[in-house]
């Protein structure tokens, strides 16, 4: 019995290192092996530091004029697939009617394979690569070698030629066609329905001509930045990423240990906490919530530990002003009468253990 409770005073000594369970030492004097400052930038959540590291700079709309000049210049080239419908005024033979068993698309003239419409005395016309504008003129200046002075007016009645595609979290993925009107990105998603909820709005990627280029929707709806929408061309392909990878992690001693999609709505620390069902009021140490969260390359650093005391509950009010970030982890240490309780539990046994067969040995000797 006395090397039994010689070594339940050795292991509170070193208690520490044979609790089972995961811990956070936020005191230096608890793991002096463990030198936190080289590998972590620790802050305490306070108002200072909600004001100075993590407040928001003002958002105003930002004005993107590249693209302002780009829609500003924009106009349509006829291509292969597309129908023209060509109207000479005062000579209706010249003009293929539209009648209620066809459409304008139907009855007008198609852009062949090779680029190229055929229209009487005219005969064959390249348009491919032209603007309307142009291929009004051309036709104009042939007809008049036939029709004194020829009013002519050219409009593109079916836009086949050129497409984007959009895949990923909308609500009506495909393809939508370039037409005369410029489409922008942020067009092209209103025009297939809109985000899904499981839409990650801030990974929106465009790939063109083999090159991947990332946008957030949700810097252009909720500040307008505008910077964040471009002016889309043929055969682009925009994809809208999943939010799967949006979320944070909450464990430790909270009432459940769970991980929570970060929507398109912030989620703050203490919302964190609260839908992780809160502190375990017989275990958790409200003076160890932290955020543990990826360092930026820059600093050399593998983490940066964010430290809240809740023993206040007033203190709850930074925690639902600390706003968390995609893979944060939220983590709620146990008191240390919850650790200490866990390493008697795990004693106990083998202790009883040792006295029963030690009690055991006794009476055999002595029956011996």
């Amino acid at each position: 019995m006395k090397a039994l409770f010689s070594l339940l005073i050795i292991l509170s000594l070193s208690g520490c290192a044979v609790i089972p369970g995961a811990h956070i030492p936020y005191d230096k004097d608890e793991d002096e092996s463990m030198d936190l400052e080289k590998m972590v930038n620790i802050y305490t959540i306070t108002p200072k530091l909600l004001r100075e590291k993590m407040a928001k700079p003002a958002s105003n709309p930002v004005l993107n004029r590249k693209l302002e000049s780009e829609i500003n210049s924009y106009d349509y080239e006829v291509n292969r697939g597309d129908v023209l419908s060509i109207t000479v005024w005062d000579h209706p033979e010249l003009t293929i009617p539209a009648g209620g068993d066809r459409s304008p698309s139907e009855a007008g003239n198609w852009v062949h394979s090779d680029g190229t419409i055929f229209y009487p005395y005219v005969g064959e016309v390249k348009v491919a690569g032209l603007r309307v504008t142009e291929i009004r003129e051309i036709l104009r200046e042939r007809l008049a070698e036939y029709i004194e002075s020829p009013q002519v007016d050219v409009t593109v009645a079916s836009f086949r030629s050129k497409r984007v595609y959009l895949t990923g979290e909308v609500k009506q993925p495909g393809t939508q066609p370039i037409t005369n009107v410029p489409l922008t990105l942020l067009q092209a998603v209103s025009n297939a329905g809109g985000l899904t909820e499981v839409a990650d709005w801030t990974n929106v990627t465009l790939t063109r001509n083999g090159e991947t280029k990332r946008y957030s929707l949700r810097e252009l709806y909720r500040q307008g930045d505008t910077r964040e929408n471009v002016l889309l061309r043929p055969n682009d392909i925009i994809h809208v990423a999943r939010n799967d990878a949006a979320k944070v992690f909450v464990l430790g001693e909270v009432g459940q240990p769970s991980s929570l999609n970060i929507g398109r709505s912030d989620i703050t620390l203490a919302e964190a906490l609260a839908d992780a069902g809160g502190f375990a009021q017989a275990t958790a140490d409200a003076s160890g919530v932290f955020v543990i969260r990826k360092a930026p390359e820059e600093t050399g650093k593998i983490a940066e530990v964010f430290q809240l005391h809740a023993r206040n509950a007033t203190a709850l009010v930074l925690a639902d002003q600390f706003t968390l970030q995609p893979r944060d982890i939220v983590y709620v240490t146990a008191a240390p009468i919850a650790r200490w309780n866990r390493l008697i539990a795990q004693i106990v046994p083998t202790a009883q253990a040792v006295y029963f067969f030690a009690r055991a040995e006794d009476e055999v000797t002595t029956t011996d």
